[in-house]
C-alpha cells in the first residue's frame, strides 16, 4: 500500500484499528516475563486467532505482534542475533491470519532507553535501530508501519526517520500522554503533532495511558493544525485487581458510547489499547460505521516548536521574539570556546535568552576556525538541553544545516534560504526533509536587490523552489532585510514597503532584524523600539531583538496587547508580573560561589558544576555546607518547578545528573570529615521492577531521585521475583521498598511481594509502589503503605515513610 491510498482510505471512513493483543495473548496462555515475540513463534496459531476475532469484529488493520521487536528490547532475552527474522516472520504470521480482509501494519515501539540530548543512546544508533526492524517487517509483507507508545518525541523522530529512509510505506506515529495532556517527557500535543507531521508522518495520534474521554481533549487540542488524520486508541478505563485478576472499569458498550466523541473531536483512525478486547472493537464499529472521518484541509501551520512547546507566526498571535546572540562574529569568548568544541558559553546564552524573553533561539556558529558541521549540531543539542526552545539553525553550509537540523527536536527554522543556484535547491530539499520551516532571505547571485520589486521577483523565485519540495508559504519567513538608518532615510522605507507587501498579497510571515537600523548610531535603544513599532504596523511577524534591551523587549509585548495579538493581555501581564528568583545564572548581577553551586543544579549545568563546587570550596565554604545550603536547596527547587509543570522529565533528569556529579566531587571531602562531620543515609530502599515486567525507566529515574535526597538505594534492577526481594530487603535491612510495574499483567505481583514480606517477618518495613498502571486505590488494596505517580512524588513519600519508621 503507497502513502496515497493508506490516504484515500482515511479520508473515505472511519478506519477502525485492532484492539489490546498483548492482553488477549495472556487470556491465551502466554505467561508474564516471556518474549511475547517469541511467544507467539512458537504459537502462532493463538495470534492468528485472536486477529482473526478482531477483523470479525471490525477491525480493517491489525497490528503485527512487533511491540517489543526492536533489537534493544530482543536483546533483554537474547534474541537480539534474530531480530530481522523474528519481525519478518512476525509479519507474515499477521499477513496469514488476516489475508486480503484487513491491513497488517508493522508494530514498532519503544526501546525502553532514553535518547540523546537528555539520554545516553545516540540518536543515530536509535534512527539505525528502527531502520532495521522496519526493513525486516517490510520484507515480512506489512501494508504500512506504526510507530506507538512513544513517550519521548525525539524518539518517535529517530523511529519516523528511521522508518523513512528504510521504505516508502505509510507511517503512523502515536505517542502516550498522560491525563495532564503531556507525555512522560513534557511533550503536549499540538508541539507533538507539528514535529511529525512535516517530519512525513502520514497520521499522527495517541494511544494507551488514558479513557476514550480525557485522549479526546488530546484529539481535539492537534484537530485545528493537522494536515494529516489523527489516530485515537485508548485504553478499556483503568485497570482494578478483582479477585486476583487485572480488569478493565469500563465495559465494551460504555467504550464504543465514547467512540462519536472522538470522531467529533477530530480522530479518523480508532482503536482499542489496554484492556480491549475484539467485543470493545465490535461495539466501536457499530458505533461509527456512519460517522464520517475529519478530513484535514490544512496545507501546513505557520509554527515553530521544541519538544515542549510551540509558538505560531502570524498576524493575529504575539510576535515571535528571535534571540540572536550565539554568534561568533565579533564574540571572541564565543569563537574560542567553539573552537575547542566546547559548548558551555552557548548554554548559558541559550538561557539567558529564553528567561529574557526570546521564543526562538537563533543558533550561528560560524567562524574560521570552527568546525561548523560538528560544532551547529553540538550548539542545537546544548540549546535544547539549556531551555527546550525552538531553534533558528542559522547557516549557509548544507552539511551543517542538515546535521542539525536532523537531531533537533521538534520543528525547526532554516535561517536561510537565497535565491543563489544551486544552493536554493539544496537548502529546501534539507528542510523538506526534516519538516523545517524556511526564512526566505531575498539576495540573489547579484547580491541584495535594490529595490522592492526586485526584492519580491525574489522571494516569488524561492517560493516556487520551495513548492516543488512540499514546503508551502505558510512554512516560509520572508527576512524583509533592515539596514542601518545611517545608510540614508529610504533604507528602512523599503523594508516597510516589503513587510506590507508580504501582508497584503501572499499572507506571508515576515522577519527582522531590529538592532540593525540603528547600527553605528547613538541611543540606540529609542530607534529600535520606534522602528519596531512601525514594521509592526506594517504587518511584522517576528523580530530579531537585543534581548539585553529590556526597553524594545518591552515594546514588543505592549505592541501585542495593544494591538489585540496578545489576547487578554495574557503575556503582557505575566511578563510584569514575574518577579525575579533565585537561580537566574548571574543576569541581575554576580552571584556568590555558593549561590553559583545552587544555580548549577537548577539550571541543569553539568559541565559547570565541577568548577562551581572547587571554587566555593576554595572560597572556604564547608563541603557540608555546600551540601545543605545549595544542593539540597536547588534539586527541592527543581522539584517544585517540576510540581508546577515548569520542568519536566528531561529537565529532572539533567538537574539530578547535575547534583549527582556534584555529590562525586563533595564525596571525598564528606567521608573524610574533613569538616567534622560525617554524612548519615536517612534511610535504606530496595527498589525493584517486579517479576514479569521489563520496564524500568521510571524506576531508574526515582532512583537517581532518592540517591540525591540521602538515601541508601539498593536497586535489584527489573524482573525480580518476590523472594529475591524479600532476601534483599532481609540481607540490606530496608526500611522500604519500592516496587515498579507498568504493565497490568505484572501489577499482580506487587501484591505477592507485601504478602511474602509480612509472612518473613519483615513487618516495620514499608511500601511504596508507582507505575502507570498503579494509583492510591491500588495501594490501599493490596496493603502498600503509598503510591506515587512520579519520581519527585517517590522522594516525598520515602521522606514520610521514613519519618513514620523512625517514629
Amino acid at each position: 500500500m503507497n502513502k496515497e491510498m493508506f490516504r484515500k482510505i482515511s479520508d473515505s471512513k472511519v478506519l477502525v484499528l485492532d484492539g489490546a493483543t498483548g492482553t488477549e495473548l495472556t487470556r491465551n496462555g502466554m505467561p508474564a516475563g516471556v518474549s511475547p515475540e517469541a511467544w507467539v513463534l512458537e504459537n502462532p496459531l493463538v495470534l492468528q486467532k485472536i486477529q482473526r476475532s478482531y477483523v470479525d469484529a471490525g477491525s480493517d488493520a491489525v497490528y503485527s505482534c512487533t511491540f517489543g521487536g526492536n533489537r534493544i528490547k530482543l536483546k533483554e532475552f537474547g534474541l537480539d542475533d534474530r531480530t530481522a527474522e523474528i519481525n519478518s516472520t512476525l509479519a507474515r504470521i499477521s499477513r496469514d491470519a488476516v489475508g486480503d480482509r484487513a491491513l497488517v501494519f508493522g508494530d514498532i515501539a519503544p526501546t525502553g532507553l532514553f535518547i540523546e540530548p537528555f539520554g545516553e543512546l545516540p540518536f543515530e544508533e536509535a534512527v539505525a535501530i528502527f531502520a532495521e526492524q522496519a526493513h525486516a517487517l517490510r520484507d515480512g509483507g506489512v501494508d504500512g508501519i506504526v510507530i506507538e507508545t512513544m513517550m519521548d518525541l525525539q524518539e518517535a523522530r529517530a523511529a519516523l526517520i528511521g522508518v523513512k529512509e528504510m521504505c516508502n510505506l505509510p507511517v503512523m506515529v502515536s505517542m502516550t500522554f498522560g491525563t495532564d495532556g503531556r507525555t512522560l517527557n513534557g511533550t503536549d500535543p499540538l508541539s507533538a503533532l507539528i514535529t511529525l507531521q512535516t517530519l512525513g508522518a502520514d497520521a499522527v495520534g495517541c494511544n494507551c495511558s488514558t479513557g476514550p474521554q480525557d485522549m479526546a481533549q488530546v484529539i481535539a487540542a492537534m484537530k485545528p493544525y493537522a494536515t494529516v488524520p489523527l489516530l485515537a486508541k485508548p485504553n478499556a478505563g483503568m485497570p482494578k485487581l478483582v479477585d486476583g485478576v487485572t480488569k478493565f472499569d469500563m465495559s465494551p458498550e460504555t467504550f464504543g458510547n465514547h467512540a462519536p466523541l472522538l470522531v467529533e473531536s477530530g480522530a479518523a483512525i480508532l482503536g482499542g489499547c489496554c484492556g480491549t478486547a475484539p467485543s470493545y472493537i465490535y461495539e466501536l464499529t457499530k458505533a461509527v460505521s456512519s460517522l464520517k472521518p475529519v478530513i484535514p484541509v490544512s496545507r501546513g501551520t505557520s509554527a515553530v516548536c521544541s519538544y515542549k512547546e510551540t509558538h505560531c507566526l502570524g498576524y493575529d498571535v504575539p510576535m515571535t521574539v528571535f534571540g540572536g546572540k550565539i554568534n561568533p562574529t565579533g564574540n571572541s569568548s564565543l569563537q574560542s570556546s567553539l573552537s575547542k568544541g566546547d559548548t558551555s558559553i552557548v548554554r548559558r546564552m541559550a538561557q539567558q535568552q529564553s528567561r529574557k524573553g526570546a521564543s526562538v533561539i537563533d543558533i550561528n556558529v560560524n567562524s574560521h576556525d570552527v568546525d561548523e558541521k560538528t560544532m551547529m549540531r553540538a550548539a542545537v543539542l546544548a540549546t535544547v538541553k539549556a531551555c527546550g526552545k525552538p531553534v533558528a539553525v542559522d547557516t549557509v553550509s548544507a552539511d551543517a544545516a542538515s546535521k542539525a537540523l536532523r537531531v533537533f527536536p521538534g520543528r525547526s527554522i532554516l535561517n536561510s534560504v537565497c535565491a543563489k543556484k544551486g544552493l536554493m535547491e539544496q537548502m529546501c530539499a534539507i528542510a523538506s526533509r526534516y519538516g523545517a520551516m524556511i526564512v526566505i532571505m531575498p539576495i540573489d547571485d547579484n547580491g541584495v536587490p535594490e529595490s522592492v520589486d526586485d526584492a519580491i521577483k525574489i522571494i516569488d523565485k524561492i517560493v516556487q523552489c520551495a513548492e516543488t519540495y512540499g514546503i508551502y508559504q505558510n512554512d516560509c519567513i520572508v527576512d524583509c532585510l533592515v539596514l542601518t538608518a545611517a545608510a540614508g532615510p529610504e533604507a528602512h522605507k523599503r523594508t516597510m514597503e516589503l513587510i506590507k507587501w508580504c501582508k497584503t498579497n501572499r499572507s506571508i510571515a515576515t522577519l527582522c532584524g531590529i538592532s540593525n537600523v540603528s547600527y553605528k548610531l547613538d541611543t540606540r535603544y529609542w530607534l529600535d523600539s520606534t522602528f519596531l513599532c512601525m514594521a509592526a504596523g506594517h504587518g511584522l511577524t517576528a523580530a530579531f531583538i537585543d534581548v539585553d534591551d529590556v526597553h524594545t523587549v518591552n515594546t514588543a509585548f505592549a505592541l501585542d496587547a495593544l494591538s489585540g495579538r496578545d489576547l487578554r493581555f495574557g503575556r503582557y501581564i505575566s511578563r510584569f508580573a514575574q518577579k525575579t528568583e533565585s537561580g537566574n545564572s548571574g543576569i541581575n548581577g554576580p552571584r556568590t560561589s555558593a549561590e553559583a553551586v545552587f544555580d548549577a543544579v537548577v539550571t541543569g549545568d553539568e559541565e559547570g558544576i565541577k568548577s562551581a563546587i572547587e571554587k566555593a570550596l576554595n572560597n572556604g565554604i564547608a563541603p557540608k555546607t555546600l551540601v545543605d545550603d545549595s544542593l539540597i536547596p536547588a534539586i527541592n527547587q527543581v522539584g517544585e518547578k517540576f510540581d508546577k509543570k515548569e520542568y519536566f522529565l528531561p529537565q529532572l533528569i539533567t538537574c539530578a545528573d547535575t547534583m549527582r556529579k556534584g555529590f562525586t566531587v563533595l564525596q571525598p571531602f564528606l567521608n573524610a570529615g574533613s569538616d567534622g562531620t560525617v554524612t548519615k543515609k536517612d534511610a535504606k530502599v530496595v527498589l525493584a521492577t517486579v517479576q514479569g515486567d521489563i520496564h524500568d525507566i521510571g524506576k531508574n529515574i526515582v532512583a537517581l531521585m532518592l540517591n540525591n535526597y540521602n538515601f541508601e538505594v539498593i536497586d535489584l534492577g527489573k524482573d525480580v521475583s518476590a523472594e529475591d526481594i524479600v532476601i534483599a530487603a532481609k540481607k540490606y535491612h530496608a526500611d522500604i521498598i519500592g516496587l515498579s510495574a507498568l504493565m497490568t499483567t505484572t501489577m499482580i505481583e506487587m501484591k505477592k511481594v507485601i504478602e511474602l514480606a509480612k509472612h518473613e517477618g519483615l513487618t516495620q518495613v514499608r511500601f511504596m509502589i508507582g507505575g502507570a498502571v498503579v494509583d492510591q486505590h491500588y495501594a490501599d488494596e493490596i496493603g502498600a503503605d503509598g503510591y506515587a505517580s512520579d519520581a519527585i512524588g517517590a522522594v516525598r513519600l520515602a521522606q514520610r515513610l521514613s519519618e513514620d519508621h523512625h517514629e
